[in-house]
């Protein structure tokens, strides 16, 4: 496979150090173009762009800071090294101020400038790697992504787009498996935050005697262990989101202070003297009945209206079965792209199951069928046999309650014949049918079929 040749331009109005700088860079495989003034750099960029500029802080015409600003202008994850004489070093630190990635002092030592330009493109690559990754997030989280087309989710979906860009705090709530971390995320990305980090806290998963820490990070000494300074999950989500799940679980003592830290806005490490400021959104989640937790004490009050600023409750998928078709498809689309297979849907007999069932591990669950239905699947549908035996028994009861059913109404059709026959004489008609008087009544009764 062959390596991509990075595009570098040179802006000096001095020939020697373009040629200079030039042969470096192409003895070291970059691909070089050169300028004498900001002017001519500026017609070069509306031939193609650059993956790095490097230029001369003092030029003809426009200075090599105005360059500066009309590169990152035009994309602002292009790097811009600045060449300046020794007296004008200052200058330059200024130029970083202002976005430039780094200086060259004249004379300029080739080795300095392969390792600033290796150090510059790498940074180049890791910004475009960052954006396109953030902008697939952006897609995986967008609202479209959250399937549903019931009443119930209709309504999440219009809260959460009159929400997304106020700095609110968030509560979802809603059992294990109905998607609330995926509503927090579809919050985070389509808010101005989105460009910034969504950090995920599991109240559960992380011991009580440590979370403190995380949370709110410690310094060097500060306890047993504490070989140097630790950042915070919140601190290392400044400018963007905390999502803190299964917030119920969160103890007394560290409810106290993240109530704190929602008054305040400010956090202060273990063992830390300082206090650092902080602007973070928290969205937080819970499986539990946090009202009743707040009754039984074991939840702080004052916490829960502090996080329940705007309230989303996710119903769980059996109060919206409508969806669980359009949920299933999904999935299955999701997963032929992952894997290149071409399963096109499902028999009828399986959309029947799906609706039948009561989904106790929500959509998670959903998800996770789908998968091993797909999986064991050779064909273009996926039928009956490739679900697990729970679910196929389904089926067979189901089968059942329409014999049942089928039984009743012949028994109702049975009588009402026999009725009509008879004039709806009740002692003939029971004649007719081969039972007692007081046995059609009660059977006439089941079936409303007494005179008011």
């Amino acid at each position: 496979m062959t390596m991509q040749k990075y595009r570098i331009l040179i802006v000096d109005d001095e020939k020697n150090i373009i040629k200079g700088v030039s042969a470096t860079l192409r003895d070291n495989n970059y691909d070089v173009e050169s300028a004498l003034s900001a002017e001519e750099a500026i017609e070069k960029f509306s031939n193609g762009s650059f993956h790095l500029v490097i230029t001369d802080l003092k030029l003809p015409g426009k200075s090599g800071v105005e360059l500066l600003e009309f590169t990152k202008a035009k994309d602002p994850d292009i790097p811009v090294i600045m060449i300046t004489a020794f007296g004008t070093i200052e200058n330059a630190v200024e130029a970083m101020k202002k976005g430039a990635f780094n200086y060259l002092a004249k004379p300029i030592n080739p080795d300095e400038l392969v390792t600033l330009t290796s150090e510059a493109i790498e940074k180049y690559e890791l910004r475009k790697e960052n954006t396109t990754l953030r902008t697939e997030l952006k897609e995986k989280y967008s609202f479209g992504n959250i399937i549903g087309k019931s009443s119930s989710m209709k309504k999440i979906y219009d809260v959460m787009q009159m929400v997304a860009n106020t700095q609110s705090s968030v509560l979802i709530t809603g059992e294990s498996g109905t998607g609330k971390e995926l509503v927090a995320r579809a919050i985070h990305y389509d808010s101005d935050r989105a460009k910034r980090s969504f950090v995920t806290i599991d109240c559960a998963s992380i011991p009580s005697e440590i979370m403190e820490s995380e949370l709110f990070g410690h310094e060097k000494g500060s306890f047993t262990g504490a070989h140097e300074r630790k950042t915070g999950l919140l601190e290392l989500a400044e400018e963007g989101t905390v999502f803190l799940d299964e917030i119920g679980e969160l103890d007394q003592n560290l409810q106290k202070k993240l109530l704190r830290f929602l008054q305040e806005r400010e956090i202060l490490r273990v063992g830390g003297t300082k206090r650092i400021k902080l602007n973070v959104r928290i969205i937080a989640a819970t499986n539990k009945d946090l009202e009743a937790e707040v009754k039984e004490n074991r939840f702080r009050e004052d916490l829960y209206y502090r996080l329940n600023v705007i309230s989303l409750s996710i119903p769980p998928l059996r109060d919206r079965k409508d969806d669980i078709p359009l949920l299933a498809n999904h999935f299955l689309d999701k997963l032929n792209q992952l894997e290149g297979k071409q399963i096109q849907g499902f028999d009828d007999e399986v959309i029947q199951i799906f609706t039948k069932y009561d989904w106790p591990g929500n959509v998670r669950e959903l998800e996770n069928i789908v998968e091993r239905a797909y999986v064991l699947c050779p064909g273009v549908n996926i039928s009956i046999k490739y679900l697990s035996s729970k679910l196929r028994d389904l089926m067979k009861d189901r089968s059942e309650e329409f014999d049942e059913l089928n039984l009743v109404e012949t028994e109702k059709q049975l009588i009402v014949r026999a009725l009509n026959k008879t004039s709806w004489n009740q002692s003939k008609s029971a004649e007719i049918l081969g039972i007692s008087r007081k046995q059609l009544r009660t059977k006439m009764k089941n079936h409303g079929l007494l005179p008011a």
